[in-house]
């Protein structure tokens, strides 16, 4: 038995090669993301202490997220926060963690909101609450609803909604897409990060994956009966011009096109992720022609 002291620098080495052989994915960056966890300290800290030794009970709290780690269980879900568009969020087992193509349908989405006047957003299926609340939290006077059917999502939506202090401007609420909105309210932006995968192919995903909620990834048989229910209820809660922004699978392009189109919307089209794959669906209400007289 080594009495070589188990160091920062050590401990980042040895879990990167154990990491390595079990093929967990960004082995070092798992490896960092854990130890700083354990340590409350940022990651560029470690680099500084790296000939800091471990004490016992840090060295114990850091072999058990390992083991856990190893087990499947998400890196973001042993941390217990995920950084989404520069905000920390929390996120556990009640929710889908937001990845950074979802990023791009924030985006998309603030287009439509004006940065100094009210603006309306509604965001379907919103889980961790990450869309809502960025739309919230980079437009001042936008109110923005946000829903999802599972009870423990909006909670933890709502926890969200408040440690980011927007939870005045963000109204979660519990039920099925469009059922719990108000009659007759009407929004510049419909957003929706719906679940989007094929039952049939759950059983091949990741382990990690498989620790998310199934509720936030089974898209039915085909992987679109809830966006073909979203594409098909925004229309009635979208004003003139309004805009419906969509995550979708990336091979459900042609496909999400065509209900689009056949549900009235005008240019719709899907676009590409930063890796080149159709991720992102929109269309467009359409703005009631000028009577001609």
């Amino acid at each position: 038995m080594s009495s070589e002291p188990w160091t920062i620098r050590r401990v980042l080495t040895w879990t990167t090669q154990h990491f390595e052989k079990r093929q967990v994915d960004a082995p070092r960056l798992t490896a960092e993301i854990l130890l700083s966890h354990v340590l409350k300290l940022s990651r560029v800290r470690l680099y500084v202490d790296l000939d800091r030794p471990l004490s016992k009970d840090e060295l114990g709290a850091y072999r058990a997220l390992i083991e856990r780690r190893m087990a499947g269980e998400p890196t973001q879900y042993l941390t217990g926060v995920r950084e989404f568009y520069n905000r920390p969020f929390k996120v556990d087992a009640r929710v889908l963690i937001p990845r950074p193509e979802t990023e791009l349908l924030v985006e998309a989405a603030l287009r439509m909101l004006p940065k100094d006047a009210p603006g309306r957003a509604l965001d379907l299926c919103t889980g961790s609450g990450c869309i809502a609340i960025s739309l919230a939290a980079e437009r001042p006077q936008a109110t923005v609803i946000a829903t999802d059917l599972s009870p423990d999502a909006c909670a933890l939506a709502r926890e969200n909604a408040q440690a980011l202090g927007v939870a005045d401007r963000v109204t979660v609420l519990q039920g099925d897409l469009f059922t719990p909105v108000p009659a007759g309210e009407r929004f510049q932006v419909v957003v929706s990060n719906p679940p989007y995968i094929a039952s049939g192919e759950i059983p091949g995903l990741s382990a990690e994956v498989r620790r998310e909620p199934t509720l936030a990834l089974d898209g039915g048989p085909d992987g679109l009966v809830a966006v073909r229910r979203v594409v098909t209820g925004a229309r009635q809660w979208l004003e003139p011009g309004g805009l419906l922004a969509l995550e979708i699978g990336e091979d459900q392009g042609p496909a999400v096109l065509e209900l689009l189109r056949a549900a009235g919307y005008a240019d719709a089209r899907v676009e590409k992720d930063l890796e080149r794959r159709e991720r992102m669906a929109f269309g467009t209400q359409p703005v009631p022609s000028e009577p001609q007289g």
